[in-house]
């Protein structure tokens, strides 16, 4: 999938602003600084598609990028949301964002798939798994893809799905989906554009 072709396509600060729901959609969320920037421009094999910062928190609006604009049937909108839980945004700025994204993940109907980004290196964290809850109780399908999987040793690497697992189980039924990516050195990437490529051919538009 060398030969991937992405496209910005705009900006929204409402959902009311997004594209047409006229293809299908993928949507990157998680904490504030768990490399979704990098994850995305991995998997596009592009350097600065999406923009990174060293700075949490600065996604403050609904992404929109094409994925093969060119190819009807192989093309898919990729969104990179607001990420959540930075405390150092006023709290007024984060019930906006939550607002939005919500409104966003709710409204969209051509939404096939939520991208809940994790950092390998952590364990779960409380804000994540509330999350995840929440788009299990409104029937939103989502899957869960590891970041940062570069910067674990061989120990670590063999240890964090096990204790995610452990903790995420106690309140579902079996896992989602897993990937385990790095935005480094591409682990991860065919995978999860496979996963894509599988789920669209499932959905008409």
């Amino acid at each position: 999938m060398e030969g991937l072709k992405a496209e910005f396509v705009k900006s929204s600060a409402h959902p009311k602003e997004c594209p047409p729901m006229d293809r299908p959609e993928y949507a990157f969320i998680g904490r504030s600084n768990v490399g979704k920037s990098s994850l995305i421009n991995m998997l596009v094999n592009r350097r600065t598609l999406a923009k990174t910062s060293g700075t949490p928190g600065k996604t403050q609006l609904i992404n929109h990028f094409v994925i093969n604009p060119d190819v009807p049937a192989e093309s898919w909108y990729l969104v990179d949301l607001p990420g959540f839980g930075y405390a150092k945004v006023s709290k007024k700025d984060r019930s906006k964002w939550a607002k939005t994204t919500e409104q966003y993940l709710l409204g969209r109907k051509n939404l096939v798939c939520v991208m809940m980004l994790v950092d390998a290196r952590h364990p779960p964290q409380k804000i994540d798994l509330e999350f995840m809850a929440w788009m299990g109780e409104n029937s939103m399908p989502f899957v869960l893809v590891f970041t940062k999987l570069d910067k674990l040793n061989l120990e670590e690497k063999a240890g964090f799905l096990p204790r995610y697992e452990a903790e995420m189980l106690k309140q579902w039924h079996r896992m989602p989906p897993v990937f385990a990516t790095s935005g480094v050195d591409g682990a991860g990437r065919e995978e999860l554009l496979q996963f894509i490529a599988t789920t669209n051919a499932t959905v008409d538009f």
